[in-house]
């Protein structure tokens, strides 16, 4: 079947097979951001940005992407090292593994909630797994960020 759609920017046209995953035709398509998991939709690993709203691209058959704008962790470099600071000081960036679909998901949480609570935060992000942590350093890396984000738009921080 042929689809169309944007991919991080640019327009895409391809013969997909109907029975093809969205995650195995961005892997194709260069996105090694996104993982196979568990293959169950239960971790997170494979969360890409369908129209700024998250998916699990794992269990998702690409033709679903026909018409729609898909980004991965390619399409935010600037964004990704960005918020990846905030990650590495407060020592949740461990094996990196998780870190694509749970950024995405940040990304898309910062999108829905302006200043989320933590509670919030651990409500919208416990489809993500981690084994290395219990997410409080990634909780901390958000609330930093967050704060750090609100004083840039009061002009009080440079970082």
């Amino acid at each position: 079947m042929e689809i169309k759609f944007i991919l991080n920017g640019k327009k895409m046209q391809v013969d997909a097979a109907p029975d093809l995953l969205l995650l195995d035709l961005l892997r194709e398509k260069g996105c090694y951001s996104v993982k196979r998991g568990c293959e169950t939709a239960n971790c997170g690993l494979c969360t890409v940005l369908m129209d700024k709203k998250p998916v699990l691209s794992c269990s998702m058959l690409a033709v679903r992407a026909d018409g729609h704008e898909i980004v991965t962790l390619e399409g935010m470099q600037r964004e990704a090292e960005e918020f990846g600071s905030f990650l590495a000081d407060q020592g949740a960036e461990q094996c990196g593994f998780c870190n694509p679909g749970f950024i995405m998901n940040v990304f898309s949480m910062l999108e829905e909630m302006k200043e989320p609570t933590e509670e919030e935060i651990g409500e919208y992000l416990a489809g993500n797994l981690c084994r290395c942590s219990g997410f409080m350093g990634q909780t901390r890396s958000i609330l930093a960020f967050l704060k750090y984000k609100k004083e840039q738009r009061e002009g009080g921080s440079d970082r």
